[in-house]
């Protein structure tokens, strides 16, 4: 496809333009700058504050201090990028140009599009209202995810339900992991055969990769949780403490059922962010239209994407991004250079499952939930090894070596389970 470049001024013209300045675009920005110190590069995105979102699971189970996860965004745009502090309005992928929320028009060459995706609290009624309060906390929302701690300390009693929306979401194991952490903190203080611990699912598994479900069952039938598939989330009554579900039965029928609450974690409606939604670039779902091997956009040849925003079947993880970047930056430059793209993604993601405070089963798997194990042990098992790596190594490795753009990829084989 051919496309054309406005007239505009120089100073609004890039190489390549970043939307997005989350793990996603620092990573791919620094990669860049790397292999092409001279690259002109512009990230978009008027976050201030970057956080180490994969942490706040830590958080909100009293490991990890909330202000350990959080950066100024500022300190972390690779030296030589410029830094637009805006919101993207629109995309005209045809003109090779993006619009920001302030009328500014930005052109580039390759434009790289990974701005995360959005919590859809309001889809879920009465939340917005409640959240943090009344007992109502979530670990994906960075003001109340400390209030998750404080609801999970100050419990001796009564009823406890985790929700789970409908794929796809920000790191699928997280809503579980919580369930698993409460539980054992309840445990440890005496007080879990007063509790009533309710695990409710839109979906109808427990995780999407069966190889690791028996492992993780084991924990949920340890812990005493009582499982509810095919139960959506969709209104909050916080001073009332009551939660409804929308509950699909075997024959596809819908009803709702209101269940009472101490305490509630919720893992809101997640889907792309609206400017994406509403762009020539989306797919059907909303999702960025991108090959799943290339990562270049389906019908614009002079766009890539990864991350979150990522129309593609891989979990939706840091570790993804870590292995989706070399792609996304090797395939860009041989675009630029008119060289065919033979750099893939073969759909790796890992997911560290916090079976209890000391214990984590290590989940990685590629597209299609093939088990890709990057250690010599059987990462089925709940393993203080994968702790330390959760709490120690993982974020240490992110701050320090992916962010800043060093090689951080670790062998994974593909597991032939027959």
């Amino acid at each position: 496809m051919v496309s054309t470049q406005p007239d505009i001024p120089d100073t609004d013209r890039f190489t390549v333009v970043i939307v997005g300045g989350g793990a996603a675009g620092i990573t791919v920005a620094s990669q860049l700058k790397r292999k092409r110190p001279n690259l002109s590069i512009a990230i978009i995105d008027p976050a201030t504050t970057h956080a180490y979102q994969p942490g706040w699971t830590l958080v909100g189970a009293g490991v990890m201090k909330l202000k350990d996860t959080l950066r100024q965004e500022g300190g972390l745009i690779p030296k030589g990028v410029r830094w637009l502090r805006a919101a993207v309005a629109s995309f005209t992928p045809e003109e090779n140009t993006v619009t920001l929320a302030d009328g500014r028009r930005i052109a580039y060459r390759r434009l790289i599009v990974c701005p995360g995706l959005q919590l859809d609290w309001s889809k879920i009624a009465g939340l917005e209202e409640t959240l943090g309060r009344n007992g109502v906390c979530s670990n994906y929302s960075r003001e109340s995810v400390e209030y998750t701690w404080s609801c999970i300390q100050s419990l001796s009693g009564g009823t406890a339900l985790f929700t789970q929306p409908a794929m796809p979401i920000k790191c699928a194991g997280a809503p579980q992991k919580i369930v698993y952490l409460a539980s054992d903190h309840w445990r440890k203080s005496g007080v879990l055969n007063r509790m009533k611990v309710e695990f409710c699912l839109a979906g109808d598994a427990l995780f999407g990769v069966k190889y690791f479900v028996p492992s993780l069952q084991d924990a949920i039938d340890y812990y005493g949780v009582d499982l509810h598939y095919k139960h959506n989330l969709v209104a909050v009554d916080g001073p009332n403490r009551t939660a409804t579900f929308a509950v699909t039965g075997p024959d596809g029928s819908s009803t709702t059922v209101t269940r009472s609450f101490d305490m509630l974690h919720v893992t809101p409606p997640q889907s792309a962010p609206d400017f994406v939604k509403a762009s020539p670039l989306a797919n059907g779902g909303g999702w960025l239209d991108v090959d799943p091997a290339t990562l270049r956009h389906v019908r614009f040849d002079t766009v890539f994407g990864l991350g979150d925003v990522a129309g593609t079947t891989n979990a939706k993880t840091a570790a993804a991004v870590r292995a989706q970047a070399p792609v996304v930056v090797a395939n860009v430059l041989a675009s630029l250079d008119g060289r065919p793209l033979d750099k893939t993604y073969d759909g790796y993601g890992a997911c560290p499952l916090t079976v209890s405070y000391g214990r984590v089963v290590l989940a990685e798997f590629l597209y299609g939930g093939v088990p890709a194990p990057s250690f010599h042990y059987d990462q089925r098992k709940p393993s203080r090894f994968a702790w330390f790596l959760k709490t120690q190594v993982f974020p240490r490795l992110y701050w320090n070596m992916m962010l800043p753009g060093r090689d951080v990829s670790v062998p994974h084989k593909p597991l032939d389970i027959g």
